[in-house]
C-alpha cells in the first residue's frame, strides 16, 4: 500500500553567489573531463606547445651557441671513446647531459642540431612535469596550464631548450625533486611516502650531475619535506638515510670533478671589494624575475586600483628607490646596467638574438617604447603582488581540489630552497661575469606555484583569459627571437665556408667566440682558460696584439691559435674597412629586410693572401 501521506518536500532556497564564488564552482565531471584528467591532457598540451614553438623557430646551425659548442664536442668524444674528457671551458659537471647527448649521436649520427635535440626532449618532459607539479601544489588545472605556459614559452626557456646548455637539465632535476617531494607529502601510506622521497633524492642526485646547483634539491628541498613529515617516524628515518646517501654521492662527484684535467671548478669564495657589484647583480635579478613570468604577473596589476592613493604612493616610492639605487651603484662604479627591462642582458636583450662580440652596432629589436611598456607591466605586476600580500581580499570559496597542500607546507618547501639558491649565487654575482638571466629559471619555476596559487586563493579562482592571450604574445616573440638568433648563426657558418673556400683558414678570421672556440679545439686539447687548475701549466699568457690592430674581443686570449687578419662585422666600414669577401644576409623576423654580415680588415692593408684568385 502507498503511504497515506507523502513525505514533506524539503524546503528549497535560491542562493545568490558572488562572481568570485560562481567562478569557483567546478564544471560537472563528465566522461570527457574525467578522461582528459586521467590522460593528463593539459600537461601534454604544455609539452607539445614547447615542441611546436621550437620547430617553428627552425633552430639549426652548424656551430656553437653560447657555451654549448664545447659541450657538444665533449658529447662527441664520449660517444666515440666512452670517456668524459673536459676541454677547458665547462664549469658545470655536465654528467648525465653528456650521456644523453652521446646516446643521440649513437642513434642519429653526429651533428650540432642532433645533440641539441636531446635538450629539447628534456625541455618537453620538464614542461609536462611542471604542470603536474603545480596541480600537486594546490593549483587547479586551468591555472596550472596557464602558469606553465607562461614560463616554458618565455624567450629564456625556449632558447635554452634548443641549445645544449646545462640550464634545462638542471631545471629538470629541481622540478623532478619538487614533484616527488609533493607526492611524498600527500601520500597517506608511509611506504609510498618513503618511495617518493627516495625517488626525489635519486633523481636529483643523478640529474644534478649536469648542473651542480641543482643538488640543492637533495641538500635543501628534501630536508624541508622531511621536516614537514617529522611526526611520521618511519618516513623520517628512511628519508634521512636517503638524504645522507645522496649527500655522500654528491661529495664523491665533486671530488671526482675537481681532479679532472681541463675542468674549470667553481669556487664559493666571494671576491673582496665587490660589494656593489653583488648588490647591482641581485637588484637587477630581482627586477628581472617578473619579466620571466609576465603573463601571470600582469593579472596582479588591477590590484593597484583597490586603493589608488596608496598605489600611487607605492609606485612613486618604488621608482624613487630604484633611481637612487641605480645612482648609488653608478657612483660606486658598479657594472653599468640598463634602466629599462630587460635588465640582465644575456638571452633576452634589446638586440633580439643576443649579445655578441662582433664588430659594429648590433641591430635593435626591442625599441625604447616596447622596453618602457615591459618595465611598467613587470613593475606594476610586482607592486600588485605586494599589495595583495599586505592587503589581501576577503577569503573566497576554495576550489574543489582533493587534498590541497596547506599554504604553510608549500612555503616551508619552497622558501629554504630559494634562500639557499640565492646565497649560492653570491660568489657568481661578485665575479666579473655577474648573474646571467638564465640563472633565474630555477627561482622562477619554484616561485611559479606560489604566485599562481596566491592569485587563485586570494584574488580570483581563475586566472583571467587575458593571461592566455599574453602568453600567446610572449610565445610569438620567443619564436621570433629563437629564429633570428639561429638565422644569425647560420649566416656565420655560411660566411666561414665561403671564406674558407677562398683559401683563408679559420685561424685567420675572428668569427666570434662561439665559433673561435671550436677552431681552437681543432688545434689544441683545451681552451686557454686561466681558471684551469689541473694541470697546473694548462694556461699560457698570450702576447699582446700589435699596435694599430683592430680592437679584439675578450676571448682572443683563450684561443691562441687564432691570429685574425679579418673579422665579422655588422658595419662594413668597421676597423680598417671592408675586406674583399662577399657579405652574407640572414632572415630577421618580422622585418622584410634581412640582416647582413660583412668581413672587415683587422690590420691595415690586409688583402687576400698570395695565391688566392
Amino acid at each position: 500500500m502507498l503511504p497515506s501521506t507523502l513525505p514533506e518536500r524539503p524546503e528549497t532556497r535560491k542562493i545568490r553567489l558572488s562572481p568570485h564564488q560562481a567562478d569557483a564552482i567546478e564544471e560537472p565531471s563528465g566522461g570527457s573531463l574525467q578522461l582528459a584528467r586521467r590522460l593528463r591532457l593539459p600537461a601534454i598540451f604544455c609539452a607539445l606547445a614547447v615542441l611546436l614553438c621550437a620547430l617553428i623557430s627552425r633552430p639549426y646551425a652548424g656551430m656553437g651557441v653560447s657555451d654549448d659548442g664545447t659541450y657538444i664536442l665533449m658529447a662527441q668524444h664520449l660517444a666515440a671513446t666512452g670517456h668524459i674528457a673536459y676541454n677547458g671551458w665547462a664549469t658545470a659537471m655536465l654528467g648525465w647531459q653528456l650521456y644523453l647527448g652521446a646516446a643521440f649521436i649513437k642513434l642519429f649520427g653526429f651533428g650540432f642540431t642532433t645533440v641539441r635535440m636531446s635538450t629539447l626532449l628534456v625541455a618537453i618532459v620538464t614542461a609536462w612535469l611542471l604542470q603536474r607539479t603545480m596541480v600537486l601544489a594546490g593549483v587547479n588545472e586551468r591555472n596550472a596550464t596557464l602558469g606553465t605556459l607562461a614560463l616554458v614559452l618565455s624567450p629564456q626557456y625556449l632558447m635554452l631548450s634548443v641549445t645544449y646548455m646545462s640550464d634545462i637539465f638542471g631545471l629538470f632535476a629541481v622540478v623532478a625533486c619538487l614533484y616527488a617531494c609533493l607526492r611524498a607529502l600527500q601520500s597517506r601510506i608511509d611506504g609510498a611516502a618513503v618511495a617518493w622521497l627516495c625517488l626525489a633524492v635519486v633523481t636529483n642526485a643523478l640529474c644534478g650531475t649536469a648542473r651542480q646547483i641543482a643538488w640543492l634539491g637533495t641538500l635543501v628541498m628534501v630536508p624541508s619535506a622531511l621536516f614537514l613529515l617529522r611526526l611520521r617516524r618511519r618516513v623520517l628515518a628512511a628519508g634521512l638515510a636517503a638524504t645522507v646517501a645522496g649527500a655522500a654521492f654528491i661529495f664523491a662527484c665533486m671530488q671526482w670533478f675537481q681532479r679532472q684535467p681541463y675542468s674549470v671548478p667553481e669556487h664559493l669564495a666571494v671576491h673582496a671589494g665587490r660589494e656593489f657589484e653583488i648588490l647591482s647583480s641581485f637588484f637587477h635579478a630581482f627586477l628581472t624575475v617578473p619579466l620571466l613570468l609576465l603573463p601571470i604577473v600582469v593579472p596582479f596589476v588591477p590590484e593597484l586600483r583597490r586603493n589608488i592613493r596608496r598605489s600611487i604612493n607605492a609606485a612613486f616610492a618604488t621608482s624613487l628607490g630604484c633611481i637612487l639605487i641605480l645612482l648609488v651603484l653608478h657612483r660606486m662604479h658598479a657594472p653599468a646596467r640598463p634602466v629599462l627591462e630587460p635588465y640582465l642582458q644575456d638571452w633576452l636583450i634589446p638586440y633580439g638574438f643576443g649579445d655578441t662580440d662582433l664588430q659594429g652596432r648590433v641591430p635593435i629589436f626591442l625599441g625604447l617604447s616596447t622596453r618602457l611598456v615591459l618595465t611598467v607591466a613587470s613593475l606594476g605586476g610586482m607592486l600588485g603582488i605586494i599589495e595583495s600580500i599586505f592587503h589581501p581580499r576577503q577569503a573566497r570559496l576554495e576550489p574543489n581540489l582533493p587534498r590541497t597542500l596547506p599554504w604553510e607546507h608549500l612555503c616551508v618547501l619552497l622558501a629554504p630552497f630559494t634562500v639557499a639558491y640565492t646565497l649560492i649565487l653570491i660568489p657568481r654575482a661578485s665575479s666579473a661575469h655577474g648573474i646571467y638571466g638564465r640563472y633565474l629559471l630555477e627561482p622562477a619555476a619554484v616561485a611559479l606555484p606560489w604566485v599562481v596559487r596566491h592569485y587563485q586563493d586570494r584574488i580570483r579562482v581563475r586566472l583571467p583569459t587575458a593571461a592566455l592571450f599574453l602568453a600567446a604574445i610572449v610565445a610569438i616573440y620567443s619564436v621570433v627571437i629563437v629564429h633570428d638568433r639561429f638565422a644569425f648563426y647560420r649566416a656565420r657558418v655560411v660566411l666561414a665556408a665561403e671564406i674558407r673556400a677562398d683559401g683563408v683558414p679559420d685561424t685567420s678570421v675572428e668569427y666570434g667566440w662561439e665559433y673561435d672556440f671550436l677552431t681552437e679545439l681543432r688545434h689544441a686539447s683545451h681552451i686557454n682558460e686561466p681558471l684551469i687548475v689541473t694541470p697546473a701549466d694548462a694556461y699560457s699568457r698570450r702576447a699582446p696584439a700589435p699596435s694599430g690592430a683592430c680592437p679584439k674581443s675578450w676571448e682572443l686570449d683563450m684561443v691562441p691559435h687564432v691570429h685574425p687578419l679579418y673579422g665579422i662585422s655588422f658595419d662594413p666600414n668597421a676597423c680598417y674597412g671592408p675586406a674583399p669577401f662577399a657579405p652574407v644576409h640572414y632572415s630577421r623576423w618580422p622585418y622584410p629586410s634581412p640582416g647582413t654580415l660583412y668581413v672587415v680588415r683587422y690590420v691595415p692593408g690586409a688583402e687576400r693572401p698570395p695565391g688566392m684568385p
